[in-house]
């Protein structure tokens, strides 16, 4: 019975939209009819600044680490462990309550490896926020971060490797549009 709940748990959670959330709170327009329209981290950043953009990431990175490690504290299989983590990733781009229509999942997924291999997580959370600081581009800094999951994932044998995979390519699959922009050199700056 939890290995049903505990997933489809995770999905919902995912599923409330942080950024709006957010929004509404700091009295900032909708960030999905306004900036790039995406309901994220670097949106709201764009259209609130810094002190929304930090909430909207950690309610966001919380949404994938609360429901793996509630999946690892009851003891579950690591299936059901690394589907929590996956649910989570899929209730953020696929939001139940907004229409199916969600962010990338870049912070659920740093929250899904820091509850996962915390290491990692912090690894990656420091190498985004470097490529940020340098370059400025939301897009590549999360490519090139969870590209880099599955790696080091496999570089230290970790029993979550093929979680992190699927996770990471789900999450560059959702940044197509954001690849196709950068290709054609209209990709907006944070």
């Amino acid at each position: 019975m939890l290995a049903v709940l505990l997933p489809v748990l995770a999905y919902y959670l995912g599923s409330i939209c942080s950024a709006i959330v957010v929004c509404r709170l700091w009295h900032l327009p909708d960030p999905r009819s306004e900036g790039s329209e995406n309901p994220g981290t670097t949106n709201v950043y764009r259209i609130g600044g810094k002190w929304p953009a930090l909430a909207t990431f950690s309610f966001d990175m919380l949404k994938g680490l609360l429901p793996v490690l509630l999946a690892v504290s009851m003891e579950q299989p690591e299936i059901v462990v690394a589907l929590c983590g996956v649910c989570a990733c899929l209730g953020h781009i696929f939001p139940l309550f907004f229409s199916f229509k969600g962010g990338k999942a870049v912070a659920t997924g740093f929250g899904v490896v820091l509850a996962l291999e915390w290491l990692i997580g912090a690894f990656l959370i420091l190498v985004w926020l470097g490529i940020m600081k340098k370059i400025r581009i939301s897009s590549i800094a999360a490519i090139i971060t969870v590209s880099l999951a599955p790696i080091l994932a496999w570089l230290i044998q970790s029993p979550w490797f093929m979680s992190m995979t699927l996770m990471s390519c789900t999450i560059v699959l959702r940044h197509l549009p954001n690849i196709r922009r950068l290709w054609e050199g209209s990709e907006l700056k944070a």
